[in-house]
């Protein structure tokens, strides 16, 4: 934090708005600390308080995204099944995005904690590789690593048949759990 003056509360809290419709980009946490002259955590809260007004932001590797349904949002969606190893996992989503798919989230089936979902929101090899960066940086798992590998994906596309081929290569690869 700097010298300058704190910005407050409900006036924080309408300017990240602003600034999150207004971005074509992830903004991470930090950069919006540092524009309200506020700590990470609080920004975090204030995150946490305009989703429980119902405001779509979506919480990405990249940074938060305040979701706006447009012309470019693909408007296919389907669930599919995978399993594969850790290591396997950049070679999963490039498949999927090189097929000019979304992969929206990350799903498993957790015994204790029931089902967890987790946003991914990625759509080219950029954002693939910058996921995968975070992972190694923060030294973080994979959801799909408490379930031997089984997990879900929410992928959208801009057409059905686009989702098709992306399954079709996710099967030939080995990854795709069919049932």
């Amino acid at each position: 934090m700097t010298d300058q003056k704190k910005i407050l509360g409900d006036e924080r809290r309408a300017f990240i708005l602003e600034l999150l419709k207004n971005s074509q980009i992830p903004l991470k946490g930090s950069e919006l600390a540092a524009q309200t002259n506020v700590s990470r955590q609080v920004i975090v809260g204030d995150i946490t308080l305009l989703k429980a007004r119902d405001e779509p932001i979506i919480a990405t590797s990249q940074g938060y995204l305040y979701f706006k349904q447009n012309a470019g949002t693909p408007s296919f969606e389907r669930t599919i099944a995978c399993r594969h190893l850790p290591e396997d996992t950049l070679k999963e989503l490039n498949l999927l995005v090189d097929h000019g798919v979304l992969v929206k989230d990350v799903k498993i089936e957790h015994a204790v904690y029931g089902d967890l979902t987790a946003s991914i929101m990625v759509s080219n090899r950029q954002e693939v590789k910058q996921f995968i960066d975070n992972l190694q940086t923060t030294n973080a798992s994979l959801l799909s690593e408490l379930t031997g590998g089984i997990h879900l994906h929410t992928i959208a596309a801009s057409s059905t048949q686009t989702l098709d081929k992306a399954e079709a290569a996710l099967k030939e690869a080995g990854f795709l759990i069919e049932y």
